[in-house]
């Protein structure tokens, strides 16, 4: 049985949910607190209805993007100049001359910190999922707290034949031919929690979906066959063996069916239907078609898209070396490119007002230039990041830096404090109990507070 958030009446009867109760959402067992919680956003509690995230993995240099101090020391300021925006008074980098032109639309945080400066891993699993464990926590495990992605397919079910969480274009490994980060998996929620990874380049000529089609020799009525075997199956597997991964494997197999089926998602992935010009506004490079590929899916109702922006942590906005080289050439005008096209097309499309675009990474970058053909290193201390739409408050940059952007001059926060403000635009509390696979309880943010000066 599935069910959507469209779904829900204008208050849930005595009869539906014992009806819920017997039969759990969509094989992932909605229970009573979250079925009211999704009845709840059902009355309007959400500004928001999906989520982009364009995560720079390696840690963007915020010294250099969002929050430049022109006045600083030689050494320190860096070689790029401050431009305006169209936020009277605020500048951002000379590479980001399209994003100048909307932060008359986004908030900016310039006082984020959080406890890890050396593990990527653990610091993106920080930032993705607010639970900050210190140095030791870079390695994925079934008991990590789960992405904002699985935890809105829990409790913000799409319908069954819409894809709930897509992650692309790559699951960024904790350096080249390394195990991937945490932070980016369903976690103690289980494998069907876990977003569909896209891991083809969205820019290629050849580029499609395999998993998503139907072989040619299958027919529907082979499909729906299939569908009831596995449903028989999976009940007779769930009387012989471990309820909870019986009823996951069942979980998946439907939504697998319900989505080979789809004509709306397969629609989605047809790059090929954008006209060139459009395309090449947002860069003919992985990420740029990454990012228009999330606009398509966020159209045709795809909860939350996370684009990971490096193959391996080591790989992109890492700048130890040619810090300026490769902002200049290469991340920059890729970022300024994609997320721009995308600001405007969902602004143009009326989709803004309910869909937030978050841009951060795991930390930031040294105030010092080291001597690494100007480099920066990591620097957890201060950082910054970038968030439109979706309700959160538009021209608006909260919190500040001392001089030299070592640290937060006022208004500190740290990653939970932004995901729960996330969460709670998608409709969600920060506070609401979630239960892993064992029935134990957990906060949705282990730690943080929604801030509602970000919020319009």
């Amino acid at each position: 049985m599935q069910i959507s958030d469209r779904q829900f009446g204008s208050r849930v009867s005595r009869r539906r949910i014992l009806q819920l109760g017997t039969l759990g959402v969509g094989g992932w067992g909605l229970s009573l607190p979250e079925l009211l919680a999704a009845e709840a956003v059902r009355r309007g509690g959400a500004r928001a209805d999906h989520c982009i995230l364009l995560f720079l993995d390696g840690g963007p240099s915020h010294l250099d993007m969002w929050d430049m101090k022109p006045l600083a020391p030689e050494g320190i300021r860096g070689e790029f100049q401050p431009v305006a925006t169209s936020l009277p008074g605020y500048q951002i980098s000379e590479h980001l001359p399209r994003l100048a032109q909307q932060m008359h639309l986004a908030t900016v945080v310039r006082s984020m910190h959080h406890t890890v400066n050396n593990s990527h891993g653990a610091a993106v699993y920080t930032a993705l999922t607010g639970h900050d464990r210190g140095e030791a926590g870079g390695l994925a495990s079934a008991s990590d707290h789960p992405c904002m992605g699985s935890v809105l397919t829990k409790l913000r079910p799409t319908p069954p034949d819409v894809l709930s969480h897509v992650h692309m274009p790559y699951i960024t490994q904790e350096g080249a031919g390394n195990p991937p980060q945490p932070g980016f998996f369903g976690g103690f929620l289980g494998r069907s929690f876990d977003p569909l990874f896209v891991l083809k380049d969205p820019n290629a000529v050849d580029f499609k979906v395999p998993e998503l089609s139907l072989q040619a020799e299958t027919t529907a009525a082979r499909l729906e066959e299939r569908r009831r075997l596995f449903t028989t199956l999976g009940a007779k597997l769930a009387e012989r063996t471990d309820h909870s991964a019986a009823t996951e494997m069942t979980a998946m197999q439907t939504r697998a069916l319900d989505l080979l089926t789809s004509e709306q998602t397969q629609r989605a992935f047809r790059l090929s239907a954008e006209p060139d010009d459009q395309r090449d506004r947002y860069g003919r490079n992985v990420y740029g078609q990454s990012v228009l590929l999330a606009r398509r899916l966020i159209e045709a109702g795809t909860r939350f898209v996370t684009i990971s922006w490096a193959p391996h942590a080591n790989a992109t906005w890492d700048t130890h070396g040619g810090n300026f080289a490769s902002l200049k050439s290469t991340l920059l005008p890729q970022l300024d490119a994609a997320c721009s096209s995308l600001v405007a097309d969902l602004a143009d499309r009326r989709m803004l007002d309910r869909t937030i675009v978050a841009v951060f990474g795991d930390f930031g970058r040294t105030p010092r230039i080291n001597g690494n053909n100007g480099g920066r290193d990591h620097w957890n201390y201060c950082y910054s990041l970038m968030l439109l739409g979706g309700g959160f408050r538009p021209g608006f940059i909260y919190g500040s830096s001392d001089s030299t952007g070592a640290f937060p001059a006022s208004n500190p926060l740290v990653p939970g404090d932004i995901l729960s403000t996330i969460y709670h635009a998608l409709g969600v509390s920060p506070q609401h109990e979630i239960r892993d696979q064992f029935q134990r309880p957990y906060r949705v943010v282990p730690a943080g507070e929604v801030v509602q000066d970000l919020l319009a």
